[in-house]
């Protein structure tokens, strides 16, 4: 448990459990005990009867800047993703309720990729995704790489996921990765909003339209395996240990 993720039941959302991000200071940047927190909400979510929807949210300015710095190099030095992120990846691809999200600002590698899981995102105006991956001689994660071009179409998912591109919320928006947008101000309400809609619909009918709309969840979590070992072999690579050299530099 860590007081960097807050788990919190709004009184104005009955039935939402909201996942969020507590470590401004470090732009809300995941470590392994933060992945763990979470893994544990969503798992506690898919059983809790009093419990319809799971809301990501952030703080402001920022959503997540992806994986923290010290963890990713001791990941470079172990040369494993950590069981802690992937036991969230497939905490989250296998969630039994819809997830949204709610996103302000910066939304970095994981921060960026978390929303193709996400049933609905909301970002403000503001916003930028960005996933550089390959800047830092890596792969993608998050059954990114079979999600991604499904969504959004190969020249667009090579542009995120390859090129490293940052996409603004208008962009994310056209290439489907999010649902809405909105203001800054406006972020928080409108996503607790919108969980407090989709927890109020008949629970039963929007399990078994959401399970009719997202398939097998079996390609997906072979993804996350076969990308998490490409990404353990990089992290071992005289590019990696490079790239990671570079960027300590900046």
């Amino acid at each position: 448990m860590t007081d960097h993720i807050l788990i919190q039941r709004p009184n104005a959302a009955p039935y939402v459990q909201v996942i969020r991000f507590n470590r401004p200071e470090k732009k809300n940047a995941f470590t392994r005990a933060m992945y763990q927190t979470m893994t544990d909400a969503l798992r506690a979510a898919n059983e809790a009867s009093d419990i319809r929807v799971t809301a990501f949210l952030g703080s402001e300015g920022c959503f997540s800047a992806g994986n923290d710095l010290a963890d990713f190099l001791a990941f470079a030095t172990s040369g494993t993703m950590g069981r802690e992120v992937l036991d969230f990846l497939g905490a989250l691809a296998t969630a039994k309720k819809p997830v949204i999200s709610g996103v302000d600002g910066l939304a970095i590698g994981v921060g960026a990729t978390i929303h193709l899981h996400c049933d609905l995102t909301i970002a403000s105006d503001r916003s930028l995704f960005k996933t550089p991956f390959v800047d830092l001689a890596l792969v993608p994660e998050a059954a990114s790489s079979l999600i991604a071009p499904r969504l959004m179409g190969h020249q667009r998912a090579f542009a995120m996921l390859a090129a490293g591109e940052g996409f603004s919320a208008a962009e994310a928006k056209d290439a489907g990765l999010i649902w809405k947008i909105t203001s800054p101000k406006s972020l928080e309400a409108e996503t607790l909003s919108l969980a407090a809609k989709l927890a109020a619909k008949p629970p039963e009918a929007l399990r078994i339209a959401r399970d009719l709309m997202r398939g097998s969840t079996e390609d997906v979590l072979a993804r996350i395996d076969e990308e998490a070992r490409h990404f353990a072999a990089q992290l071992k690579s005289a590019e990696a240990r490079a790239a990671f050299e570079a960027f300590m530099k900046r």
